[in-house]
């Protein structure tokens, strides 16, 4: 197989990749853009690479193909498949309006509020049902958590004998 190298990259391009090496909070990407440089800087083939980055040799390849053809975007990951999702920015928009909001307040009869409680008014409310997990994530993405409240019990009877 013939080897594969970075092309001749400008210092432009080459400050962009050690930019995006040093900066990325992605290990994956940083690896792939560690490949890249050691091509482009010390002239290592891609069985040298491999070694170094312990990753296979197709890998290396592969990551040297994308970023000849995209450039530094391209060493992100591709999207994964999966769903749409259910929720619109209105349903999370009402939802955190809820969770902010006494249960009481706004005429439930149960004064704390659960992932399963919320999913419930909402579908209610919107007709959109949801799992609990669902009402979960989207309070998590704000940085709202519910927690359980804690129950002390209550202090105990005496011993009158």
């Amino acid at each position: 197989m013939q080897p594969i190298y970075a092309d001749k990259l400008s210092a432009a391009q080459l400050a962009e990749l050690a930019t995006c090496y040093r900066t990325t909070q992605s290990i994956r990407v940083r690896t792939r853009a560690q490949m890249i440089l050691l091509s482009a800087e010390q002239h290592l083939v891609t069985h040298q690479i491999a070694s170094i980055v312990r990753k296979d040799e197709q890998t290396v390849r592969r990551w040297l193909r994308r970023y000849q053809a995209e450039g530094v975007a391209g060493l992100e990951d591709a999207p994964r498949p999966g769903g749409v999702s259910k929720t619109t920015p209105a349903y999370r928009a009402r939802l955190l309006e809820l969770v902010r909001r006494r249960p009481r307040a706004v005429g439930q009869p149960f004064s704390l509020w659960t992932l399963q409680r919320l999913a419930k008014v909402m579908a209610e409310e919107t007709g959109l049902r949801v799992c609990d997990e669902t009402v979960r994530r989207a309070l998590k993405a704000r940085g709202i958590v519910l927690s359980r409240p804690s129950i002390k019990s209550p202090a105990p009877i005496p011993n009158t004998r």
